[in-house]
């Protein structure tokens, strides 16, 4: 591994499944990675996209300040992205899907002509050549059934811009008992120790 980003978007900051497993593996990847750059977007939000900030990313001369710093934003967040081989993307399931402020990094990361580019043939993800691992904790359990929307929508929008080798790892059933728990953290720290050797 060489350049890693890591993007953490829990709400529950000390209390976060997700952090913890994220936490565990960069641990055990100490003095194996060239950089890391960390995100917490839920302590250090990105703009979230409305009218001003979805006029800013098509670019123009006469920007509002507002609108220059959510260019420059995305700006920023897109270059962590494209020099980063591999992406970790910390995604608790809130209401069947993913964190507001995972969503808002998203909208600013998909930038027409940016990350991906329309053809003939439809949208091509620009960004090529990066492994994405997933970590998703519930507090049930959803893998494989109709509940689990999170995980069909960041499949899509990750191939949109063409992150399409994406690995999901799960921490399931953590509000089912501490039986249940204990063993669905100790198979995800397995998954990612297997998917980091």
């Amino acid at each position: 591994m060489a350049n890693v980003l890591v993007l953490k978007s829990s709400i529950l900051g000390g209390y976060s499944q997700s952090n913890a497993l994220i936490d565990h593996l960069l641990t055990n990847w100490e003095g194996q990675t060239q950089s890391i750059i960390e995100r917490d977007l839920a302590a250090n939000p990105v703009p979230m996209l409305d009218a001003d900030v979805a006029n800013a990313l098509r670019g123009g001369d006469s920007l509002s300040e507002k609108q220059q710093a959510a260019l420059a934003m995305s700006d920023q967040l897109i270059e962590e992205l494209q020099i980063s081989d591999t992406i970790i993307i910390a995604a608790p399931m809130y209401n069947f899907t993913i964190p507001t402020q995972l969503k808002n990094w998203f909208d600013l990361v998909a930038r027409a002509g940016v990350t991906f580019s329309y053809t003939e043939q439809g949208p091509v993800g620009l960004l090529k050549d990066k492994k994405v691992i997933v970590v998703t904790t519930r507090g049930g359990i959803h893998k494989g059934a109709a509940s689990d929307t999170l995980v069909p929508y960041l499949t899509n929008i990750l191939g949109f811009v063409g992150l399409d080798n994406v690995e999901f790892v799960y921490g399931e059933a953590l509000a089912m008992g501490e039986e249940l728990a204990s063993q669905s953290i100790t198979d995800a720290k397995s998954t990612l120790s297997q998917l980091t050797a």
